[in-house]
């Protein structure tokens, strides 16, 4: 299917990806669209048409990236309710539902193994919580002031951006750990319904990264900054795509993440800046396709750029 559209009827997006259904519900649009276009919708809702179907197509095609033009017209009001309603969604519905999948799941394990499992488990819903928290407490209204003008000493988006960790690597562990860990005494009914579930969360959660990383970190850069935001936009634009080679700097910024150094630490290392760090961290994550410390740990001992006797 081409690109979506505003003047689409709602029920052919749902078409398209039914996976849809809960995006829209969380953004206030409801199941009862029958005929209705996406633009039709989104204006009875209060919603911005572009920003509706920017989301839409995020979660149905893997290569949309969103131009800076696309951007600039788009809402980011409408992209804080999303994530408001997405972290209600994550943690009320689809982690809950999980919990009663797992407890019904361990009911033939040992006690052993269930206070193994479920430790992991715990450990992870409060990594989610203090994930979703500082969104809550600090990124939304901070956003939220920027649209009617106000500002925040000492806090900007590059700081949400530096702390925005990946909470898909547990998780995907505790997937693994139910596909080939738990006993065969397990239900394999009730696994396999806790594996789709963990799937789907994924699969969400890496749109919605996806959505606060492309998409609100550069709007909320327009509101900072207008003038930064176009520079950007002319060069991401406009850029011919560069070479995958990583240059010497970048090497140089892998050696320091790999030996465990923070942002901070790499900048006053390298006496550059952590906004430079970040850039650096970015084009090194795209261009070796690793994103945790440890897989680029590996990376940079495979190809020679560190001694393994080095890591600590």
């Amino acid at each position: 299917m081409d690109k979506f559209t505003s003047n689409m009827k709602v029920a052919r997006l749902v078409e398209a990806n039914y996976r849809l259904l809960g995006v829209l519900a969380r953004v206030g649009i409801d199941g009862s669209f029958g005929e209705k276009t996406v633009s039709e919708v989104c204006i009875s809702s209060g919603l911005d048409p572009d920003t509706i179907i920017l989301l839409c197509e995020v979660y149905t095609f893997p290569s949309f990236k969103p131009s800076m033009e696309l951007l600039r017209r788009c809402h980011v009001g409408d992209i804080l309710r999303y994530m408001h309603q997405s972290h209600d969604y994550y943690l009320n519905r689809a982690i809950s539902e999980m919990e009663k999948s797992i407890t019904k799941l361990l009911e033939p394990c040992q006690q052993k193994q269930r206070d193994v499992v479920w430790n992991f488990f715990h450990g992870y819903k409060v990594e989610v919580k203090n994930h979703f928290g500082f969104e809550e407490q600090e990124v939304i209204p901070y956003v939220q002031g920027l649209i009617i003008g106000q500002t925040r000493p000492g806090f900007s988006i590059d700081r949400f951006e530096e702390n925005h960790s990946n909470i898909d690597e547990k998780l995907g562990d505790f997937k693994n750990l139910v596909m080939k860990s738990l006993p065969a005494v397990c239900d394999n009914d009730i696994r396999l319904d806790l594996l789709v579930r963990i799937y789907a969360l994924q699969e969400d959660l890496k749109c919605h990264t996806y959505i606060e990383d492309h998409v609100l970190v550069p709007m909320v850069r327009l509101l900072e900054n207008p003038q930064r935001f176009r520079d950007r936009a002319r060069e991401q634009d406009e850029e011919p795509e560069q070479h995958l080679e990583l240059s010497d700097r970048e090497k140089e910024i892998l050696v320091s993440v790999a030996q465990g150094l923070l942002n901070k630490e790499i900048a006053d290392k390298h006496n550059i800046s952590i906004n430079t760090v970040i850039t650096h961290r970015k084009n090194i994550t795209r261009k070796t396709g690793i994103r945790t410390v440890p897989g680029l740990t590996v990376y940079a001992i495979l190809n020679n750029l560190i001694d393994i006797n080095s890591i600590e």
